[in-house]
């Protein structure tokens, strides 16, 4: 980054507003992708707030997936996140932290989830993840409903199809594939 410090980037100070940017390019490259692909039965589905471990539902055929997004610039210093139990109640919870670079073009994408119709694997007894914002006396309470998944827990995955094929299976029986 330039030579700002990180709480004076963009990318700090407006997080929520480029997470939200993240998350509806990649529904729109996702669902363009899988039109190419031949495939138009998916639903998408879109929490109003964050209270059940996911952002978003994606759902084909009798695959319904729970995803939590997360972001990152590539080469930032984060290497945990933070993740609600409740994703783990979910059919197919999954995370994918989408790294992009400081322009916001997708770079790659880590993946922490299992197969189409899989749970979410069993976060249970990772660390108990803080509150980022400490109380008046600067203490920063326990969340004990979330847990910090560190990033070596995650795949590294290059491609959307590649992503894509994680959430739904194998999508050799759309149309041209």
């Amino acid at each position: 980054m330039d030579d700002l410090t990180e709480e004076a980037s963009p990318h700090f100070i407006h997080s929520t507003l480029r997470e939200r940017i993240v998350e509806h390019v990649f529904v729109g490259d996702a669902l363009r992708r899988l039109w190419q692909l031949g495939v138009t039965d998916v639903e998408v589905l879109r929490s109003e707030f964050d209270a059940g471990g996911y952002d978003l539902v994606m759902a084909r055929g009798r695959v319904t997936r729970h995803i939590q997004f997360k972001t990152k610039i590539v080469g930032g210093k984060t290497d945990e996140v933070k993740i609600s139990l409740k994703l783990m109640e979910k059919p197919s919870g999954c995370v994918i932290w989408i790294v992009v670079t400081p322009d916001l073009l997708f770079d790659h994408y880590l993946w922490f989830g299992a197969g189409p119709g899989e749970p979410l694997p069993d976060i249970t007894t990772f660390a108990v993840a803080k509150h980022s914002k400490g109380t008046s006396e600067g203490e920063k309470n326990e969340r004990p409903n979330h847990r910090k998944v560190r990033i070596s827990r995650f795949e590294k995955v290059a491609s959307l199809d590649e992503i894509l094929r994680r959430l739904f299976g194998d999508l050799g029986d759309a149309k041209g594939a």
